[in-house]
């Protein structure tokens, strides 16, 4: 593997490769204001939410790695602790990266990049019209990590107020991920969309208690069709089918054509056994995998 020590490569580079790996980030679209009443807003890839009570965001403007300078949304916020992180989705990502422009200050990004502002409810600073997501912050602290360049500025900030666009809810009134349309971040001009083929499910473990990969009997785990993933779903079910189930599914016709097909070979049977498991798997029929997978031995 390639080894990089922060300490022996120049910033730029470190840089390169850490949006490279920690990928992909969500975007704080950060409006805030000066003392003088005027507007700033710019995109910042190191942010993140970290608490829901209180619910607390953080997000990260560094200093230039040109100049060492701070960002125009640190200065602001030092003036007026007050910020509107606005979510940015796929229809409005163009306007957001024009917005990330360098422009000299006192430069209003809403008009140069074409966004609506409006007002706030607890703070200053506008709200992206056009963000399908927003949140009203109150800084509570700033944490400043370096006077070199690069380093970031930790802006904590407590959530006082969300807005959310009815048009990315669903039914039961939650955020629907396609609806919303989000974009990321990642390393160089790259961006990521969480939308359509890029979704998918994942059964959270905290919904019961696995069995586990190590209790998997070893001719699945060691199975060389399914892979490091299957084995994770297949570990995650709470128990495994008993031996009335597998021979009811064996009996059933689902797998006959594969035992009659190859009932006389045994390694080719394990192995035809194990790809339609893997491509029950890839549509979450994890039960039914599990049926196919102990059919091999009943």
């Amino acid at each position: 593997m390639l080894r990089i020590d922060p300490k022996e490569v120049k910033t730029a580079q470190l840089h390169s490769y850490l949006l490279g790996a920690v990928a992909p980030r969500p975007i704080a679209f950060a409006s805030t204001i000066d003392k003088d009443g005027n507007p700033n807003l710019a995109p910042f890839s190191f942010f993140n939410v970290f608490s829901a009570n209180p619910p607390i965001a953080i997000f990260s403007p560094a200093r230039s790695g040109r100049t060492g300078e701070t960002k125009h949304t640190y200065n602001n916020i030092k003036e007026v602790p007050e910020v509107v992180i606005n979510m940015v989705n796929y229809d409005m990502v163009q306007q957001m990266s024009l917005a990330s422009t360098e422009y000299p200050k006192g430069v209003n990004e809403f008009v140069k990049a074409g966004f609506t502002p409006i007002a706030s409810e607890f703070v200053k600073p506008f709200r992206v019209k056009e963000s399908p997501a927003q949140l009203e912050c109150k800084v509570k602290q700033v944490i400043e990590l370096g006077t070199n360049g690069g380093a970031g500025n930790l802006i904590i900030c407590e959530v006082v107020l969300m807005h959310i666009s009815e048009q990315v809810l669903d039914a039961n009134q939650q955020i629907d991920p396609n609806k919303i349309d989000l974009v990321a971040r990642l390393g160089a001009n790259w961006y990521s969309r969480t939308n359509g083929d890029a979704l998918f499910e994942v059964a959270k473990p905290i919904q019961n208690i696995g069995i586990g990969v190590d209790m998997i009997p070893e001719f699945i785990k060691n199975s060389a069709v399914l892979t490091g993933n299957n084995l994770g779903q297949l570990g995650n079910v709470e128990c495994m089918p008993d031996e009335s189930a597998v021979r009811a599914y064996k009996n059933s016709g689902a797998i006959n054509e594969v035992f009659e097909l190859y009932g006389n070979d045994k390694v080719k049977l394990e192995h035809q056994l194990h790809h339609i498991a893997k491509g029950l798997l890839e549509n979450n029929k994890v039960e039914e995998a599990w049926k196919a997978l102990l059919a091999y031995h009943h």
